[in-house]
């Protein structure tokens, strides 16, 4: 399960772009992105890249939904490393956001969550929530920490995509920047308690 849905991430930003196509249309009859209505526009009324408002409109909601579940963290966790490692992930998280909102609203695309009910790799669902309010202490951090190494690595993943992939140098650099913040994030994470620590 977790191999396909890692391997499914290596080929995100392609897959992106028809996920939300009406039934019965092929790959090539995708639109050029998952934009609500018409084709993606700058503000300049030049259409927007496909891989570019793809990787915004993916990694807007994988963050809003990875900062609901780290703010569950301040009640939840047992550990108070685990507590001062997800409050300081949540401010980080909210600045990506601060600067993929943007982004989104330059491209012309709609500040929603286009990929609402999907179960995409990295993205917190609503059953992950579900289960994380589900249980508190050791039980607790051992969740929040293994969703959160996934949504780390994958959006890592896709990033590294866009910024290879993409052709708007703004979308580019903030996808630099993430990968590279999620290298150092992953490393932070790497120094918490394990599952074997934090067992109870």
């Amino acid at each position: 399960m977790k191999a396909a849905r890692s391997t499914a991430a290596l080929s995100l930003l392609l897959l992106l772009a028809g996920c939300s196509a009406p039934a019965g249309t092929g790959p090539e009859a995708a639109p050029p992105a998952p934009a609500s209505s018409g084709s993606a526009t700058t503000a300049t009324g030049a259409p927007a890249d496909p891989t570019d408002a793809a990787w915004a409109q993916l990694m807007t909601p994988m963050n809003e939904q990875a900062v609901v579940l780290l703010t569950l963290a301040g009640q939840r966790a047992a550990d108070p490393r685990v507590r001062r490692w997800a409050a300081g992930l949540r401010a980080a998280q909210s600045g990506e956001l601060a600067r993929l909102r943007p982004l989104l609203a330059r491209m012309g695309l709609p500040d929603t969550n286009v990929h609402e009910g999907h179960d995409m790799p990295g993205m917190v669902t609503e059953p992950d929530l579900e289960r994380a309010r589900a249980v508190e202490g050791r039980a607790f951090d051992r969740v929040l920490m293994t969703l959160v190494r996934e949504h780390l690595s994958q959006s890592a993943q896709v990033s590294r995509s866009e910024a290879k992939s993409g052709t708007r140098p703004d979308a580019r650099r903030l996808a630099t920047a993430l990968v590279s913040a999620r290298k150092a994030e992953l490393a932070e994470l790497d120094l918490l308690p394990g599952p074997s620590e934090a067992a109870g």
